[in-house]
């Protein structure tokens, strides 16, 4: 792994893989929390994608926007930089970051970029948009979205409801945006192959049989997409 700077002051982890694909991943809510997110993306670049994992504030005045853009750029000049096309870039978002994701991918087309695909891990939809700053409940464009999700969501979430990922496929699949729901047994956290210390008030890398195997099909099913048409 390489700590890289994609913006002055603001760092991103760069997990080489050996093959051509690359996935830009958004940690969830509050700052700088890129380290939350290092077991998941060491399983995927094992399975062959370089993949991305940039800080960002979701406390900062404009809700993480600049930063989240500003890392999107960042990954996509990487791509191009290798010989690669930009627009094969898969997204992935945790919680608020899935969110964020959601709403990239949604209005690609506006801000001139393209999307291979979205997966998201236990999306919290019913926050706005740090994007747009707009919900993503409401009416979602049916032009242009042919850029396909997986949600991937714990069925034991208290943080973020499973209802919140079976709410938004049924608006994706109104609006006829391919979409794949996915439900794993697991919480908030496992998702990402971490476990919540109330003690510490942090997610730290999960050591149980149960969540290394959910996790593992996490990245399993990120690296599929990648390797997708």
């Amino acid at each position: 792994m390489e700590t890289l700077e994609y913006a002055p002051g603001r760092l991103a982890d760069l997990h080489t893989g050996s093959g051509a694909s690359h996935v830009l991943v958004w940690h969830g809510r509050g700052p700088n929390e890129r380290g939350v997110l290092a077991t998941l993306a060491g399983l995927v670049a094992d399975r062959g994608p370089t993949v991305v994992v940039p800080d960002w504030s979701s406390e900062a005045d404009d809700g993480g926007r600049a930063d989240l853009l500003r890392s999107l750029r960042f990954t996509r000049e990487t791509v191009e930089a290798e010989g690669g096309d930009p627009d094969a870039l898969v997204l992935v978002g945790w919680s608020l970051g899935g969110t964020a994701a959601a709403g990239l991918t949604v209005n690609a087309r506006r801000l001139g970029v393209g999307v291979a695909a979205t997966v998201t891990l236990a999306g919290g939809f019913v926050a706005p948009d740090p994007i747009s700053g707009e919900s993503l409940t409401g009416s979602l464009p049916t032009t242009d979205n042919s850029s396909p999700f997986t949600l991937i969501h714990g069925i034991a979430d208290d943080v973020a409801p499973v209802a919140m990922s079976r709410a938004f496929a049924q608006a994706l699949e109104l609006a006829q945006w391919p979409v794949q729901l996915v439900e794993l047994p697991t919480d908030h956290a496992g998702i990402v192959g971490t476990a919540f210390d109330d003690a510490r008030v942090h997610c730290l890398p999960a050591t149980d049989e149960k969540t290394i195997a959910v996790v593992t099909e996490v990245a399993d099913r990120i690296a599929a997409v990648t390797a997708s048409p």
